[in-house]
């Protein structure tokens, strides 16, 4: 790391533990979150009007944050993990940087399935990957499921971030559940041979990728489809428009999801703050802030949708045990690794 960017950061951390120093006990919340979303920003300041809570917020990588916690130990002033995908969820947990809580609150509030069973972890969304293709040169009628992607008429028209992308990394945990071992080296290695271009830049990247005629379809998480359409930029907007989007595996065992998180961490000095404050974003109102703003699927199933996904319609979404795609997290990255997808 950069000395600079190095000290900036100790600097910053210092002036963050002093200022939660100076708070009591009651009034205070301390958030560890790899989220970056206006959204959060507003139920984060909407929490605290409504509670007298103060959110102090310390954002940075979700590999960054978990280090963090295993360096300062018992000396964390963190409360609140909030991450993105069950793969680090299941990472923070199995480092025992989490506790289990109970709440009725949150087993109301959050089905079974997008929770750990238990305690140490709660879903605040999700969001599907999906494949988004070309509307003028694909026919979406012929693809179907993620294992359609590795069929020789695809070959160089694929486009698909690296594999080093914890979503990528869950994708193929999922596929390692449905299918064995087996055949998702065949699936790596064969979306190796189809790639249109060595795997870089974000999802965002992959959709402007097929907008220009780079690649003809691509796998991408939902609410990036969502943000393109109603971007301010014309240029953004009009690449999200380009495509159609297809929830794979419709026929079988469903879409593969991942999930945005929250867990109370092993030695919060707040805990029922912390409860209180992932009680509260998993409320309707919470939860359709996140959907509306953020165009990712509330996990509340009181929340409504927002409206550009309810044009997408229902889908069967894959019910896999999230831990599942931590637990196999390791033979995925060994898979891509031997595939050579970079």
């Amino acid at each position: 790391m950069n000395k600079f960017l190095k000290f900036g950061l100790m600097a910053f951390a210092v002036s963050f533990f002093i200022s939660c120093g100076n708070t009591s006990n009651e009034d205070v919340v301390n958030v560890y979150t790899h989220r970056h979303y206006k959204a959060d920003d507003q139920l984060f300041a909407k929490f605290t009007k409504e509670t007298g809570i103060k959110v102090n917020i310390v954002n940075a990588s979700a590999d960054e944050l978990i280090q963090r916690l295993e360096t300062e130990g018992k000396d964390s002033k963190a409360d609140v993990l909030i991450t993105v995908d069950a793969g680090r969820l299941y990472r923070a947990k199995s480092k025992d940087l989490l506790q289990p809580i109970s709440s009725k609150v949150l087993e109301t509030n959050i089905p079974v399935n997008f929770r750990d069973r238990e305690g140490y972890w709660f879903g605040m969304t999700y969001r599907a990957r999906i494949i988004a293709y070309a509307k003028d040169r694909v026919n979406p009628d012929t693809l179907k499921n993620y294992e359609d992607l590795i069929k020789p008429e695809w070959n160089g028209k694929v486009l698909i971030r690296s594999s080093e992308n914890i979503y990528n990394q869950s994708l193929l945990a999922s596929i390692i559940d449905a299918d064995g071992s087996e055949k998702a080296k065949e699936w790596a290695s064969g979306m190796v041979a189809n790639m249109a271009r060595n795997p870089k830049g974000s999802d965002r990247d992959q959709v402007k990728a097929v907008a220009s005629g780079e690649g003809d379809i691509a796998i991408v998480n939902t609410y990036y489809i969502g943000l393109l359409l109603n971007d301010g930029n014309d240029e953004e907007r009009k690449a999200g428009e380009s495509v159609g989007i297809i929830f794979p595996n419709q026929d079988n065992r469903g879409t593969h999801i991942n999930v945005s998180g929250a867990g109370v961490t092993k030695y919060a000095p707040h805990k029922e703050n912390a409860i209180k404050l992932i009680e509260f974003l998993s409320g309707i109102e919470s939860q359709q802030t996140l959907a509306n703003l953020n165009y990712e699927y509330p996990i509340n199933p009181d929340a409504k949708k927002a409206s550009i996904l309810k044009t997408w319609g229902d889908f069967k979404a894959d019910t896999i045990n999230l831990n599942k795609l931590g637990e196999l997290n390791s033979e995925a990255v060994t898979i891509f690794d031997k595939a050579g997808w970079k």
